[in-house]
């Protein structure tokens, strides 16, 4: 089998050995950045080949505050008011009762007494529960809700 001859011998008489302009291919002065500089610049055409992931979470990879508070879930009086009238609330004492571990907000409105237990109650749903008859009752820190 005969020996492949260098690359290099094609480019012998060449100023730049098909590297363009004879300035390019020097030193660090044109690597374009360190690391991920450019990524949103000169470099997109690399991230839209070989890092599809982070393209698609818009390259929003990073820290995450640990401190934030918890945001509680939330439920409106309509949702109860449903839940009610396709008797999905258990009745106890002659009143429906029913306990969530997040907040009641007053959007909707109430047509018959319900006892609510919740983690926290809008002031607005407070005032409705009641209007309607209902008892709005704080849970207590702790306990979950069943």
């Amino acid at each position: 089998m005969a020996r492949q001859r260098k690359r290099s011998r094609k480019f012998l008489g060449s100023r730049s050995h098909g590297k363009g302009n004879a300035k390019n291919r020097r030193g660090k002065g044109n690597k374009g950045g360190w690391g991920r500089a450019g990524m949103h610049k000169h470099r997109f055409s690399y991230v839209t080949v070989y890092e599809r992931d982070w393209m698609e979470h818009g390259s929003r990879f990073g820290f995450v505050n640990h401190n934030r508070p918890a945001r509680l879930p939330s439920m409106n009086l309509y949702e109860i008011e449903q839940m009610a009238q396709r008797g999905k609330i258990q009745k106890r004492q002659d009143m429906l009762y029913f306990e969530f571990s997040g907040k009641i907000l007053g959007t909707g409105t109430l047509s018959f007494p319900v006892h609510v237990k919740a983690a926290a109650f809008s002031k607005g749903a407070k005032e409705k529960i009641q209007k309607a008859g209902g008892v709005a009752e704080l849970m207590q820190e702790g306990s979950a809700a069943t």
